[in-house]
């Protein structure tokens, strides 16, 4: 799918962008079913280790993990992409049908930047501590996770929920036309946040996805995250990607060319090399990791 020229300028003067149906089931099913067979791992070595009663393995995707969690909230340990590093998940981050809709946005040579995290947001209902929830974050621009070297890249944030991202289950919220003002303090304060002076006077706009919609987001467009109050667990990926050759903002971990027009050679297409570099990066840490508001 490409981008037209309304959503290009829609894109450019909003901040933010849903292209509906940019992906198909199939393109994300593989990626389902992985994370469906490491929550069965991780739910039977948790239950032999008497922390877990029931494995609910009957419970569908939407359920199961939320269900395990309001009994064992170590379950989700180990489960971001760069600690779990399936196979199926390298895959999607090359995915044709989502690189070429970032191409249509930022040119053919595309690198996939190491800021990247899978999402698993249980029932409010199953948190089992007092105060913010790690689950929701606060407002903040994805400028303010990267080092300030990276200001000037042209990162795009690709949101994309694996089932319904609705009000109710949490979904996420932006403040729109934002673009203009550029990089705004950040300051650690229950996660990385917006100083509340810089804090712009706009109206949040949720953003409703279905399965296979995408969104498309400036580094400099505030967003939160806020409280699943439905009986599912809203799954998402939160991806980006660059032109290739310009700062990832978060040097200590490993970026990849995802796609190279002109030297196609280039592309990262071994899964155990990504595998490699992931762990190359926590064995020998280097470079800068951290939040510009930390």
């Amino acid at each position: 799918m490409q981008l037209s020229a309304d959503q290009l300028d829609e894109f450019r003067t909003q901040g933010v962008i849903i292209a509906r149906g940019a992906l198909t089931h199939d393109d994300q099913q593989p990626l389902i079913d992985e994370l469906s067979e490491w929550i069965d791992r991780r739910a039977r070595t948790l239950h032999q280790e008497g922390k877990i009663s029931s494995l609910y393995q009957d419970a569908p995707f939407a359920t199961r993990y939320g269900l395990l969690f309001n009994q064992c909230p170590e379950i989700g340990q180990g489960m971001d992409i760069m600690h779990y590093r399936g196979r199926a998940i390298f895959e999607f981050l090359r995915n044709d049908n989502l690189l070429d809709l970032i191409e249509s946005l930022l040119g053919p040579e595309l690198t996939c930047n190491p800021i990247q995290h899978l999402r698993a947001k249980p029932p409010q209902a199953y948190e089992q501590r007092e105060g913010p929830s790690f689950h929701n974050a606060p407002w903040h621009q994805d400028a303010g996770v990267m080092m300030a070297a990276a200001e000037n890249s042209d990162i795009v944030t690709c949101w994309l929920p694996l089932a319904s991202a609705t009000v109710e289950s949490g979904c996420m919220e932006v403040l729109p036309k934002i673009v203009e003002t550029g990089y705004l303090r950040h300051q650690a304060a229950g996660g990385t946040t917006i100083v509340p002076e810089e804090m712009p006077a706009a109206e949040p706009l949720p953003l409703e996805c279905e399965r296979g919609d995408v969104v498309l987001m400036s580094r400099f467009t505030p967003h939160r995250s806020t409280p699943n109050l439905s009986a599912q667990c809203r799954w998402s990926l939160d991806l980006r990607y660059q032109p290739t050759g310009q700062p990832t903002g978060r040097s200590g971990h490993p970026d990849f060319v995802a796609r190279s027009r002109r030297n196609p050679h280039a592309e990262l297409r071994d899964y155990e090399t990504w595998c490699h570099l992931w762990i190359d990066a926590f064995e020998n840490p280097r470079g800068f990791v951290g939040h510009r508001g930390e």
